[in-house]
């Protein structure tokens, strides 16, 4: 691996105590070439811009896949990454979709313990700070034909984040777009996945919500995610989230969140879940708790839902599921617990 070092390090100009999420990056970026059916030896470099002409084929066509990941700063002081295995095999399904070369183990895992192994005093030691990692695979040929690429560029980049939300949300229910079709590429974490999901969340944000709830593309019907988050309801005494299809992302915070609340012994339920069910439980208060799982937010509690014209408040108790099960993961993450399931990787 090539490695090379900025000559001055711009920590200094960050406000660790006014973190905006993604705003600010680390000194240093990983970069790696995919040509001629191999990968090239990635190389580390200082954080900079991306040298391309407007051909870029990532740019025309969407071939370009992400994922989102955190390092975290124990209470003993050493930083950990949070499964990052998981994220390796799930940026390779993405590509496999997106009809993209699979990043090698030893590119994505031994580079990024390399990256954040020089750039680990970037790691916040906080109870809501973190080191969000971004990699990313997009295809990087500079030529202008509607046929798949031949060079594909890997990169990894960092940004010390705060919250990505400053409290509880309301979400709107979507009955009119729709994020994933079955046969297409909503189980990816592909770009335009988001890119398409701007305008009805700006629509909703006009009408005072913060996010929307997906739904299935055939009748409206199913609730799906939340916004860029799978979603999780409390209904009753038990814990509900619909289950994974070729339209929801599998998220590796849910996955640790069912599997937290199994080993609590809660009644889980991985099912179907409708509108309608869910607008009845609101209404006769069985709804006791909502709120969405993913990387960026962990644990985002849902104060309201709306959907057409009327809208509900959801219970956000202090001392309820969403609240355990945020210090259930964070007591991992910083070390406070035994790491009972072997989530945590120290960098090197």
């Amino acid at each position: 691996m090539k490695i090379t070092t900025v000559t001055k390090s711009k920590i200094d100009q960050i406000d660790f105590d006014n973190l905006p999420f993604g705003k600010y990056f680390t000194d240093h970026m990983l970069v790696c070439h995919h040509e001629n059916g191999a990968w090239s030896e990635p190389e580390i470099l200082p954080y900079g811009e991306l040298k391309s002409t407007y051909a870029l084929h990532a740019l025309h066509y969407g071939q370009a896949a992400f994922e989102g990941m955190k390092a975290y700063r124990n209470q003993s002081g050493e930083v950990q990454l949070f499964r990052p295995e998981k994220n390796w095999e799930r940026l390779n399904r993405s590509a496999e979709r997106l009809y993209m070369p699979e990043v090698p183990r030893e590119v994505f895992l031994d580079g990024l313990n390399k990256l954040i192994e020089l750039d680990a005093a970037w790691v916040p030691q906080d109870e809501v700070k973190s080191l969000y990692i971004r990699p990313f695979l997009f295809s990087s040929s500079e030529f202008i034909a509607a046929r798949p690429s031949e060079r594909y560029t890997f990169a990894i980049i960092c940004s010390p984040v705060g919250p990505y939300y400053a409290g509880a949300v309301k979400v709107k229910i979507e009955d009119t777009y729709t994020r994933a079709a079955s046969g297409g590429i909503g189980y990816t974490k592909a770009a335009g996945n988001y890119g398409g999901a701007f305008y009805p969340t700006a629509k909703a944000i006009q009408e005072g919500y913060n996010q929307v709830i997906w739904t299935d593309h055939a009748n409206h019907e199913l609730i799906e995610e939340s916004g860029t988050m799978n979603i999780m309801l409390r209904i009753g005494d038990k814990m509900i989230t619909p289950p994974l299809t070729d339209r929801i992302l599998a998220g590796i915070t849910r996955d640790s969140i069912l599997t937290l609340l199994r080993d609590w012994g809660a009644d889980v339920e991985e099912r179907p879940i409708t509108v309608t069910e869910v607008i009845a439980a609101a209404r006769n208060g069985e709804l006791m708790e909502a709120f969405g799982m993913g990387t960026a937010a962990v644990v985002s509690v849902i104060e309201q839902i709306g959907f057409k014209n009327e809208r509900f408040d959801i219970p956000t108790p202090t001392d309820g599921m969403a609240s355990k099960i945020r210090a259930g993961l964070n007591d991992i993450r910083l070390g406070r617990v035994e790491d009972r399931f072997n989530w945590m990787t120290k960098v090197k």
